[in-house]
């Protein structure tokens, strides 16, 4: 219990708590949430019948079927008009309707063999060969490197 005063002292008049309301019998009403003859048992429910089926269903279908109506008479002239006036709006909604787990792979190298991989190598290596060549960045080995000494500093390779 606390103290009235706040002190510690066993001698000094004790003010109830909340708690001990409940475990004495006062004759005050608790607020319903504190008190235990209205809280539900474990296992009921406040409304056992349930929500009726297709309650919430059949408003969503209303709504869907009164958005296709002005969609179908109103829809392009109104998305054109979103997204000449309302730009960041159009870019929302067009956000919003693609799917959250977009997945947005363009590498099609995953699904290749390694001889598959060697072979577009090869392929890229023979096309970018003579441009390569032409701009004088092939090194010592063959591969891209430094520029080579005849080539000026300045000068910008270009492609023909």
């Amino acid at each position: 219990m606390q103290f009235v005063d706040g002190a510690t002292d066993a001698g000094k008049r004790q003010q109830p708590t909340a708690g001990d309301k409940m475990a004495e019998d006062t004759g005050e009403k608790l607020p319903a949430h504190l008190r235990d003859d209205l809280k539900f048992k474990v296992g009921q429910s406040g409304n056992p019948a349930g929500r009726p089926k297709g309650a919430r269903s059949k408003l969503g279908e209303a709504f869907l079927e009164a958005m296709n109506k002005d969609f179908e008479k109103h829809g392009s002239a109104v998305i054109a008009a979103v997204r000449k006036n309302k730009p960041e709006q159009y870019l929302r909604v067009v956000a919003s309707i693609l799917p959250k787990d977009l997945n947005v792979n363009i590498n099609n190298l995953d699904n290749l063999t390694d001889e598959q991989l060697t072979e577009r190598i090869r392929e890229l290596s023979s096309v970018l060969g003579p441009f390569l060549a032409a701009a004088g960045t092939r090194g010592p080995d063959g591969g891209v490197g430094a520029e080579t000494a005849d080539q000026s500093a300045g000068e910008v390779p270009t492609i023909q």
